[in-house]
């Protein structure tokens, strides 16, 4: 059976933090809200979610702002639906990612997504990036009752891609990632041309990956 290689989406496969604190700054400026997050300064705060983008900007507030009760849960689905109108604005490949899935297909791998974004957001960015095809199966936030760092979806996002999760590995870029491979049994390498840069390494990865180029010999070793 062929070997199974895992990816996770935001900050892994695309660099998605411009677009996403787009849709976060988009809320604030609706309340009026003089804040802004930043797409550079805080991209490891989009890479959190939708509403960990929330709560840092309504942090910055001055003190004689006031909040209405409940801002965070109106605001979130608002996030989300500016976002998906805008998901591939400023949104882009990491360099070198087309032509690593398409030697790991040569090299006979299954490839598949696993990420705690929406099932239909991510759909959806895969297919505006053109990499959708690429990948057998798609396990994402909402797909199942739980979500990384659990290891069912994981284990899910192999087994309907027709892998083995014995003969796979995950790719990711935060603990999450490292915590998800911990649980299902199973090696991770961690991106560091991602949010955290190289300081992802503290998380002890079992590989380290500094351009997708790296990504097909490290398959070959791990996988066969």
């Amino acid at each position: 059976m062929a070997g199974t290689v895992v990816f996770d989406l935001d900050g892994t496969l695309a660099d998605t933090s411009a677009d996403l604190i787009a849709a976060a700054n988009a809320c604030f400026a609706a309340r009026g809200i003089d804040v802004a997050l930043d797409p550079t300064v805080d991209a490891l705060t989009a890479f959190h979610g939708g509403r960990a983008m929330l709560r840092a900007g309504y942090g910055r507030m001055g003190g004689d702002l006031l909040l209405p009760p409940g801002a965070e849960d109106e605001d979130y689905p608002r996030l989300l639906d500016y976002y998906g109108r805008n998901i591939a604005v400023h949104t882009r490949l990491y360099p070198g990612v087309e032509d690593a899935l398409d030697r790991l297909l040569a090299d006979g791998h299954i490839m598949t997504v696993c990420t705690n974004k929406p099932q239909g957001l991510a759909e959806t960015l895969l297919t505006a990036l053109g990499v959708r095809n690429r990948f057998a199966a798609l396990v994402a936030a909402d797909t199942l009752p739980v979500r990384k760092p659990d290891p069912r979806p994981y284990r899910a996002a192999v087994e309907r891609a027709g892998g083995d999760v014995a003969a796979s590995f995950l790719v990711g870029d935060t603990e999450t990632d490292r915590k998800t491979a911990a649980a299902a049994g199973v090696r991770v390498a961690l991106v560091s041309f991602g949010p955290e840069g190289e300081a992802i390494s503290r998380l002890a990865p079992d590989a380290l990956i500094g351009h997708f180029d790296e990504l097909p010999d490290l398959a070959r070793d791990w996988l066969g």
